[in-house]
């Protein structure tokens, strides 16, 4: 399977203004896309556009936990609920994905470090051990993802990751229907965002059909 229009990597560049690293990006998305079926303009220009959103660009693959105390407690407050409780976790990453993330999403509990190694880690944040787990056996057929969490920082892992995790909600469906608000809310669980990513798609739309 291929593209249904001409997607060319100038194209791919005007839609990741800030990525240094755009013919990279474009040959991976080039090889993996197809294999998901995202190949119309609506397809990829949510997928795009709901990515860039979430990893500036393609410039962030991994979650950033580097959080001050005061922070932690607006953005954390069931964990933290004061600052003093949070000050012990200050500007420590490790520390904060090892307590926010332990004991959930298949993860041990705090001591085992599991939060921190299977922190979001993607153009889609995939995050937790089920996840990583499931996530591995889609695409590989094996639990490799949870023995390497890191391969989903790289340029193949991050595009992958994303295409299942795309697949498994079957955002395809939104994408055909244009539905920017319901592909956020599968994708974030609420609208965070909402408006800057709708102008990404408004943006990518415009270029892919240029």
């Amino acid at each position: 399977m291929s593209f249904d229009f001409e997607f060319i990597k100038e194209d791919l560049g005007n839609i990741l203004t800030n990525n240094n690293e755009v013919d990279e990006w474009f040959d991976v998305l080039n090889t993996v896309l197809p294999k998901f079926e995202i190949t119309t303009r609506p397809r990829v220009a949510a997928f795009l556009a709901q990515c860039s959103h979430e990893s500036n660009n393609f410039t962030i693959l991994h979650e950033n936990l580097n959080y001050s105390a005061e922070r932690l407690h607006v953005v954390f407050p069931r964990y933290f609920p004061t600052v003093e409780a949070a000050e012990p976790y200050n500007r420590q990453p490790e520390k904060i994905g090892n307590k926010i993330y332990g004991g959930r999403m298949g993860n041990g509990a705090e001591a085992s470090g599991d939060g921190y190694k299977f922190r979001g880690r993607g153009i889609l944040q995939v995050t937790g051990h089920d996840n990583y787990k499931a996530c591995s056996l889609s695409l590989f057929g094996d639990d490799r993802l949870v023995d390497d969490p890191g391969y989903l920082e790289t340029k193949e892992g991050a595009v992958q990751s994303a295409c299942w995790f795309w697949a498994t909600h079957n955002l395809n469906a939104l994408a055909d229907e244009e539905d920017i608000k319901a592909m956020t809310h599968k994708i974030n669980g609420g609208y965070l965002g909402l408006d800057d990513r709708m102008a990404r798609y408004k943006h990518a739309v415009s270029v892919l059909e240029a």
